[in-house]
């Protein structure tokens, strides 16, 4: 089981335009609306791969009502503690005429230190074989809220991934979980002038068990006590990015569920597969399994 933690939930909606003019009155075509935040992305990619996953995160109010019926609908199974304010929403509007995502993040919900205890204290340690968290933090949770679920997770023998950015970087590979990144989350935590090479690196240094940096086109690297790796995609794709680092993040939490021994080189293949295959979709969560089964025999992992 995968418990793929995402503490500032949201609902999705996704307005489709024909062209988007700043400013103007615009006709939607299409209205999407559904549960997200990165985690939630990060359970429906990792079942679409067949995984059994566990949603985790706070709940308030009538749009929270919303997004837990909606998980129920997608078939994914929530362990969803409620809290006393609303939970926010997010606005992507698309542009059919250049493929463009302009994405509206609301802050998110004050959580209470109460709320914050109960969250911790339900969390089902011994369910799960691994603990994804991703995505921003509503305000009231603790800066350090990933760096401290990390060193929970290690006390119960239960591997931790963590997407983060910044501080929450680095302070997640010192507590000793896999952590991943893009490449700006990397430089903002480790210095401007840092390289994908250098800085995977030096989040192992830190005390991370392992580093996974994506790079949009570039592809991604990945370091570990035994080396470092690095792989790019088959082809370019076009298509709505939000979700692809997501799918990295699941298919390395997979990986690590699966309790066999970890082939950093092989998780890294599956990564950029799963990653472009995101691409393909309009929503960020699901994937194209035919493109992701096509493209991942192909592409070529180098040494470092």
């Amino acid at each position: 089981m995968i418990g793929a933690v995402t503490l500032n939930l949201a609902l999705d909606v996704t307005y489709d335009v024909d062209e988007l003019v700043v400013g103007g009155s615009h006709r939607v075509t299409v209205v999407r609306q559904r549960a997200g935040g990165k985690g939630v992305n990060v359970a429906r990619v990792a079942a679409t791969l067949g995984h059994q996953v566990l949603a985790l995160g706070f709940v308030g109010g009538l749009t929270g009502e919303l997004v837990a019926e909606e998980l129920f609908d997608a078939g994914l199974t929530a362990l969803l503690t409620p809290i006393a304010a609303e939970t926010r929403r997010t606005v992507t509007v698309v542009a059919a005429s250049n493929g463009d995502a302009t994405v509206f993040n609301e802050a998110g919900p004050l959580v209470s230190p109460d709320e914050w205890r109960a969250f911790n204290d339900r969390l089902p340690w011994a369910r799960m074989s691994v603990l994804a968290c991703s995505g921003s933090l509503p305000p009231g949770v603790p800066a350090d809220a990933y760096a401290e679920l990390a060193a929970r997770a290690r006390e119960h023998g239960v591997p931790a991934v963590i997407d983060a950015g910044g501080a929450a970087l680095v302070a997640a590979a010192k507590a000793g979980a896999v952590v991943r990144a893009n490449a700006s989350e990397l430089r903002d935590a480790l210095g401007p002038d840092v390289t994908i090479d250098a800085g995977t690196r030096q989040l192992v240094g830190l005390g991370a068990t392992a580093a996974v940096i994506t790079d949009g086109a570039n592809g991604m690297t990945a370091a570990g006590p035994a080396g470092a790796w690095r792989a790019r995609p088959v082809e370019r794709v076009a298509g709505n990015p939000t979700g692809a680092g997501d799918a990295c993040t699941a298919v390395v939490a997979a990986a690590l569920a699966d309790g066999v021994e970890v082939d950093w080189p092989e998780i890294l293949r599956a990564a950029v597969a799963a990653s472009s295959a995101a691409v393909l979709t309009p929503v960020a969560g699901d994937l194209d399994l035919a493109a992701y089964r096509r493209w991942l025999p192909s592409i070529a992992v180098e040494p470092l």
